[in-house]
């Protein structure tokens, strides 16, 4: 079962000083004693992060950048059977004002109980049914929508858009002048919410947007091998907490990593998946011979140098 690890590494310069400044053991054996096998992605401005296509890849789908098909599987993951339809992903959210734009917080940050979901959702549902739109509620950060016009729609991932400009990451697919439109009638009603009153009193963000991802029909998952994903990194990397993400790249040092490189060591073949923002590259770690273990250490590139190029 390939590990595959999400956030391994940031374009942040802080992310880089805390990389050289870790000691990651068994990552180093685990990268002297394999060899790249896979690379997907292209720059830090696609609309599917690294692993997400990474993932996709593992499950035998197919899709342009930004269309793949998330929300359908996640509202069957909910208990929403996704049929034939074309399905995206609302993610109930807080857009912040800025003095130069305007960027999307973490949803988790929102804190939202399920009551307080279902308020917002049921404010909101006749906008998009009014439009031909079939809403679903699925948890309290995941709402569904079905609409043909979702069909194949480039959405960016929410792991590109969190803490960042939303202007950037807004499709400008001509079918998105809709989602765009809906947009704004939902900031306007939810202004109004007075369910956002009583959050903003107690301290708490309002609910004043949503983020719009995953879109596209439901694909089979006919992966060959399931993947364990540990996302560990990804929460301290979107908050940019680089302590705790470094804590983090400890903790998975000490105890999948070191897993993996003790089957590695008894003779077993492992997989490791690394992905940063820009790629994903996937390394296979075989025992090494006797001879291999001599020229690897001479070859051997530090840890954060394999990291940084990704």
């Amino acid at each position: 079962m390939p590990l595959l690890i999400p956030f391994a590494s940031t374009l942040s310069e802080a992310s880089r000083h805390a990389l050289r400044d870790l000691a990651l053991p068994n990552l180093a054996k685990l990268l002297a004693h394999s060899r790249p096998v896979a690379r997907w992605g292209g720059d830090e401005y696609t609309l599917t992060p690294p692993h997400e296509r990474a993932l996709a890849e593992a499950q035998g789908w197919s899709g342009d950048d930004g269309a793949l098909p998330w929300a359908a599987l996640h509202a069957a993951q909910d208990g929403i059977a996704p049929g034939d339809d074309a399905w995206g992903e609302l993610t109930p959210a807080h857009w912040h004002v800025g003095r130069d734009h305007i960027s999307l917080a973490d949803p988790l940050a929102l804190g939202l109980a399920a009551a307080e979901s279902r308020t917002v959702f049921d404010a909101v549902r006749p906008l998009f049914e009014s439009e031909g739109w079939r809403m679903a509620w699925g948890a309290p950060t995941r709402w569904y929508a079905a609409h043909e016009s979702l069909h194949g729609l480039p959405c960016a991932s929410l792991d590109r858009v969190i803490g960042r400009n939303v202007d950037v990451w807004l499709p400008p697919h001509p079918a998105a002048r809709l989602v765009r439109r809906l947009q704004n009638e939902v900031q306007m009603l939810l202004y109004r919410l007075p369910l956002n009153d009583a959050r903003e009193a107690r301290g708490a963000l309002a609910v004043n947007s949503f983020w719009l991802s995953g879109c596209g029909r439901a694909q089979a998952v006919a992966a060959r091998e399931p993947v364990q994903v540990d996302d560990r990194l990804r929460r301290p990397a979107l908050d940019e907490d680089w302590a705790a993400w470094a804590d983090g790249w400890r903790a998975l040092d000490a105890d999948p990593l070191a897993e993996l490189a003790r089957r590695a060591r008894d003779g077993e073949t492992v997989s490791l998946v690394l992905c940063g923002e820009r790629h994903a590259e996937r390394h296979d770690a075989e025992p090494p011979s006797a001879w291999q273990r001599i020229t690897r250490a001479w070859r051997a590139t530090p840890v954060h140098e394999r990291l940084e190029a990704l």
